[in-house]
């Protein structure tokens, strides 16, 4: 599971359904391995309990024990950890290295934790919530206002595949690339309140993510007319809810009276990050919904 682009209709309806009922321990008595490039407060924490959850041992990796690509070729460690675990899981800056992993290890699935191109856990969390909230994905519009970048790109791959519709509002410069804005529901503009416009769900991320602090004046001033504010959500359905992936800067990309208002639907959407790695985890080993 690198991306959600690669996955059918089905098997994320599966995963999703998995991740609202009792998957059982398909784990027991195994590990996890989880690799950490980066380090994350959600990811760590809702991917070890949904290991545990399952029956299963995680074993937390740092990038420095293992040397991936120095000390040791990103191949040799996929193969070695796969002695030892049923799923191999990694958080990495390049995502070539997932595609590494998987390619040496046939056997042994590889689990993106997050890439530099996709996250298809958040994404997965963020369709968990919609569904959740509205009943139904099928139809929902969904605004993501700011960067196209990973958590955009599987939220718009995974919302294209489940029929709804997927509006990115972002400046010059940080737009999707043809592959992602041609899928079928996917539009994007450069105009923040005509894409929130009806919308059931406003989404926005952090406008400087981790890597990216050499560019963080240039981000912040390209992206200060896209603060999700109450303005902002007044374009979007009365009932609409707000998204964030989390961590957020408040005053920054979202406003406090947004993020901790009525509307805000993120601690829902961050406790889903646990019941979407379970049911991801579950549909890897088998395990039918």
């Amino acid at each position: 599971m690198l991306t959600l682009a690669e996955m059918s209709r089905e098997t994320i309806e599966a995963m999703l359904s998995l991740a609202e009922g009792d998957c059982g321990r398909p784990l027991e008595g195994k590990g996890v391995a989880l690799l950490f490039e980066k380090p994350s407060a959600r990811t760590r924490h809702s991917m070890e309990m949904a290991v545990v959850a399952l029956g299963g041992h995680p074993v937390y990796v740092r990038a420095d024990e293992v040397g991936i690509g120095g000390r040791e070729s990103v191949e040799d460690i996929a193969r070695t950890l796969a002695c030892y675990h049923a799923i191999v899981a990694a958080r990495v800056k390049d995502h070539g290295v997932l595609e590494a992993m998987q390619a040496a290890t046939q056997e042994t699935p590889v689990l993106n934790m997050l890439s530099d191109i996709a996250h298809p856990l958040q994404g997965l969390a963020d369709l968990l919530t919609i569904k959740q909230l509205r009943g139904s994905i099928e139809g929902a519009k969904i605004a993501f206002i700011g960067d196209g970048n990973n958590v955009a790109r599987s939220l718009a791959e995974g919302a294209s595949k489940l029929g709804a519709e997927f509006v990115l509002a972002a400046p010059e410069g940080y737009a999707f690339e043809e592959a992602t804005a041609s899928l079928p529901s996917v539009s994007q503009t450069d105009d923040p309140a005509a894409a929130t416009q009806g919308a059931d769900f406003v989404y926005t991320d952090v406008w400087v993510s981790m890597g990216q602090d050499g560019e963080g004046e240039a981000r912040r001033e390209a992206f200060l007319p896209y603060q999700v504010d109450e303005a902002l959500m007044a374009h979007a359905d009365e009932d609409a809810k707000f998204l964030h992936c989390l961590p957020a800067i408040r005053g920054q990309e979202v406003s406090a009276s947004v993020i901790d208002g009525p509307q805000s639907a993120v601690w829902r959407q961050a406790e889903n990050r646990l019941h979407s790695a379970r049911g991801a985890m579950a549909y890897l080993l088998g395990v039918q919904p």
